[in-house]
């Protein structure tokens, strides 16, 4: 059975999606932009400040399921333009440890929801 997962702290959906579903010990997170859940502003200051919050907001729903960084088995990150690799790199650096980092891959797309410029959903393990 899947259980679905829901936060206030993290942008809600804005389609027939939940934020996260659970099916036995894996968590599977939809998509995340760079919506503050606070203002439900974008972030698009820069590359930086829009990987954060979607970053932060994936934090939020791990966390809502009782789950974490360390847990995550494997992300997928779109992006509108692949020149700002590094610099979303550099972002996503902070938040996960080289030696345990989950899978990725890192996909430019043509368009994004709302035009912005990353995307990233994960599947993580609940232990």
């Amino acid at each position: 059975m899947k259980k679905i997962w829901n936060t206030d702290k993290a942008p809600a959906p804005v389609g027939p999606y939940n934020q996260a579903i659970q099916h036995g010990n894996t968590l599977f997170v939809s998509g995340q932009i760079a919506i503050n859940p606070a203002t439900g502003e974008l972030v698009t200051t820069d590359i930086e400040s829009e990987t954060h919050q979607v970053l932060k907001n994936i934090a939020a729903i791990l966390e809502n399921a009782g789950t974490n960084f360390e847990n995550i088995i494997k992300c997928s990150v779109f992006v509108s333009d692949m020149n700002m690799y590094s610099r979303i790199n550099g972002v996503y650096a902070e938040y996960f440890n080289e030696d345990t980092a989950p899978a990725r891959e890192l996909v430019e797309v043509a368009n994004l929801p709302k035009f912005v410029n990353i995307e990233i959903s994960v599947i993580a393990g609940i232990y």
